[in-house]
């Protein structure tokens, strides 16, 4: 006996300038699908936005893509359609300037050699997307600006955007 079972999942295509709703509580946040950073396991860059839209209004996209940013992150687009934590409902192909975005990395994250969590790194690489990791020791001026640039699972992100943060430990800077 031969068994059909057709995939009823309507399959979701992403490119580059797609924008993201995430809806939260009592509101709802975007964000835009905006580069492949090679440098960072090929992973898609997203830029998130600030303003919070009331639930079911959509907002027009050129407005949503010209707000305040409010974060620059690295995550699995895909997966978090999958999960259900955004739907994609639009696309607007600029992007905006990608050149002075900065991500960071520590080069002791996790435990020490004395087996203690390290909570102040002073060992920390930064780079620009699709650009070489530059070991820099102490963030000093720009580089204390610059975003934690590990790919986060899609939860990660839905934290950041209703609570300014991520969950999840990683060592600060003096």
């Amino acid at each position: 006996m031969e068994l059909n079972i057709k995939n009823t999942m309507k399959r979701t295509t992403i490119k580059i300038g797609d924008i993201f709703v995430v809806k939260l509580e009592d509101y709802q946040k975007y964000f835009q699908y905006i580069a492949d950073d090679m440098t960072m396991l090929n992973s898609s860059v997203i830029r998130s936005f600030i303003e919070k839209y009331p639930l079911g209004r959509t907002p027009i996209f050129n407005d949503v893509i010209n707000g305040e940013v409010e974060f620059y992150a690295h995550t699995s687009l895909k997966l978090g359609v999958k999960m259900g934590l955004w739907e994609k409902v639009g696309n607007n192909p600029d992007t905006g300037s990608t050149g002075h975005i900065l991500f960071r990395r520590s080069k002791d994250y996790g435990h020490g050699s004395d087996g203690k969590r390290v909570e102040l790194s002073s060992r920390w690489e930064v780079w620009k997307i699709n650009e070489e990791f530059n070991y820099i020791g102490k963030l000093q001026g720009e580089s204390r600006k610059a975003e934690i640039g590990s790919v986060k699972p899609p939860n990660e992100i839905v934290e950041r955007m209703k609570t300014g943060q991520y969950s999840y430990y990683y060592p600060g800077f003096e």
